[in-house]
């Protein structure tokens, strides 16, 4: 069929139910002479009247009648799912799976969702933590969250979180009994708790930096782990010096359980970004997380 048949058909069942060319045309929103060409080449094409007009209106005519009653229950249709849509976006529904590290779910996603869900309880949220960087297009989810410095070149980047900085830090008794390093170099004779790459195998460096000079460090010790909250943990048990979020261990060093070290070399950087391809159109159960974390940060 073609379009001008289906845009016929709606003038005619328009003009049918309001029983005038006037208001039918106001309700459509074009010219009633338009409206009369329409309904005279649908006539024309079925070969039949559909529609006796006076001065009083337009009535449909027996063929008319029994085209109304085919085709009027479907534009009524059309129209209750259209606003089942508008109600759709309205009331947002549907599934949203994002990639973060744990640290990332835990301090900055967590506590959004905890607040937004019980107001839309038609959206799902699935987070899949995990350290590696994650190709978000290949595995399917919506987005990911990871520090601004880390986020791909060709993706939305929104700012979820603010800047953050990292922390050097030990035991009173674990740096009694050793001198205190004054430059990053001097953690090498130093018992450091490493944290592991998950893909490649490796540990992520202490990376420190002071008035433009940028200097990473590879140090060793007795223990590695994949959790930060662990590292904290062989840290407070005086098992060595630990490199972790300033935020984990500020409450430590404000009582004294942990001491700072080389903070003058642990500069800010970009906090927390939640990602997501350029080209995708966002859903609106996305959307409404994604604007409930950009109020956030």
């Amino acid at each position: 069929m073609a379009r001008t048949d289906l845009t016929d058909l709606l003038s005619f069942a328009t003009v049918s139910q309001e029983g005038s060319f006037t208001r039918a045309a106001t309700r459509l929103g074009v010219t009633q002479s338009a409206l009369s060409h329409a309904l005279k080449g649908l006539e024309a094409r079925l070969g039949v009247s559909l529609l006796t007009r006076s001065t009083r209106g337009a009535v449909p005519t027996e063929a008319g009648e029994r085209l109304l009653r085919i085709v009027g229950p479907q534009f009524e249709q059309i129209d209750v799912e259209l606003a089942a849509l508008t109600e759709l976006r309205d009331r947002p529904a549907g599934t949203v799976r994002i990639t973060a590290s744990e640290d990332a779910a835990a301090t900055v996603l967590w506590p959004v969702l905890a607040r937004l869900l019980p107001d839309y309880p038609d959206i799902n949220v699935e987070i899949v933590t995990e350290q590696a960087l994650t190709n978000i297009v290949a595995e399917r989810f919506d987005a990911g969250v990871r520090i601004g410095e880390h986020v791909e070149k060709d993706m939305v980047a929104v700012r979820i979180g603010p800047d953050m900085r990292m922390a050097v830090v030990g035991t009173p008794a674990y740096l009694r009994k050793r001198a205190r390093p004054k430059h990053p170099e001097d953690l090498t004779a130093h018992r450091c708790i490493n944290l592991r790459r998950p893909t490649r195998g490796g540990f992520y460096p202490w990376e420190f930096e002071r008035k433009g000079q940028a200097l990473n460090v590879r140090v060793e010790g007795q223990l590695v782990f994949t959790s930060l909250p662990l590292i904290r943990e062989a840290a407070l048990a005086g098992l060595g010096l630990a490199y972790l979020p300033e935020d984990h261990v500020a409450p430590d060093v404000a009582e004294g359980r942990l001491v700072r070290v080389l903070k003058d070399w642990c500069e800010p950087f970009p906090g927390y970004h939640l990602y997501y391809p350029s080209r995708r159109q966002p859903a609106p159960a996305f959307t409404v997380l994604l604007e409930a974390l950009r109020q956030r940060g």
